[in-house]
């Protein structure tokens, strides 16, 4: 049965209703921008007309799987982080504006715009943390490392659409260790979810985020013991290094920091829900 643009929004709009989504109208527009290649003009200026049957099929299928609990950013293929636009791999995370805590503290540690950088990632993903520090920073060069190639490969692709290519390099590796010079800035979102508390996600990002990019290991803190130990190796006199934190590991993680060696520039920064969240940590 034949149907038009608006109604086929509204259909949309009431099954993720029905489904309990927070902003069903808001994502079922997203949905059928994405599907149907429409601006907001067109959807409604020019709503009366008939959306082909493949098209229609395609957009209520993926309506169903958001309605089941599918992230939006996995079924549109991109996610919005630091007004930039990331294409998504299976391999990587999901960008979360609880990240965006980090560039800022980033941007503030060197906060001199035009300040020659070289920048650090570890566990780059996407790219979209390296990304959003070398758009604020047009003098600095990055490094980003990822474990999987496939996340690396997506970092390469971002970062090369975003116009940063020439100012960027990502390799795979395990972390920093195979690194031999120094850097002003180390930042990294490592995976810091306690191994047992994985299945206790909520579906989205358990069912669809990369267990390896989330597990911490028993405790949280694997990926920290090996970052950390890693830190007074890789960074220059004068630098910072900023790590993501998860909820109540910031007396941990700065525990693993300084037994390595390495000070903590004050408590960490909060989020916007007044979690702390990025630890600046700098050289002895």
């Amino acid at each position: 049965m034949a149907t038009t643009r608006v109604a086929l929004f509204q259909e949309i709009a009431v099954l993720l209703a029905t489904a309990g989504l927070e902003s069903p109208a808001r994502e079922a527009r997203l949905l059928v921008r994405q599907t149907l290649g429409l601006g907001d003009v067109e959807l409604i200026a020019r709503g009366e007309l008939v959306v082909e049957a493949g098209e229609a099929d395609r957009l209520r299928d993926l309506a169903r799987r958001r309605a089941a609990g599918e992230p939006l950013a996995r079924l549109t293929g991109k996610r919005e982080f630091w007004s930039l636009d990331f294409a998504l791999a299976a391999e990587t995370l999901v960008p979360r504006p609880d990240t965006e805590t980090l560039v800022d503290a980033a941007l503030a540690a060197f906060p001199d715009r035009l300040r020659p950088l070289r920048v650090l990632d570890l566990g780059t993903g996407s790219g979209a943390i390296l990304a959003a520090i070398l758009s604020e920073r047009p003098n600095a060069f990055g490094i980003g490392i990822d474990r999987v190639e496939g996340a690396a490969r997506q970092a390469r692709a971002n970062l090369a659409a975003l116009g940063l290519g020439a100012r960027a390099v990502v390799l795979v590796g395990d972390w920093g260790s195979a690194l031999g010079g120094r850097f002003d800035l180390v930042v990294s979102n490592p995976p810091y979810i306690e191994t047992a508390a994985i299945a206790g996600l909520e579906v989205d990002v358990r069912a669809h985020d990369p267990h390896m990019a989330l597990d911490g290991g028993e405790d949280g803190l694997e990926a920290y013991r090996a970052i950390a130990r890693q830190l007074p190796a890789l960074l220059l006199p004068g630098g910072r290094a900023i790590l993501e934190l998860g909820a109540g590991q910031e007396r941990a993680v700065a525990r693993l920091v300084e037994e390595a060696g390495l000070g903590i520039d004050g408590p960490a920064r909060a989020d916007l829900s007044g979690m702390a969240r990025a630890l600046v940590t700098t050289p002895a």
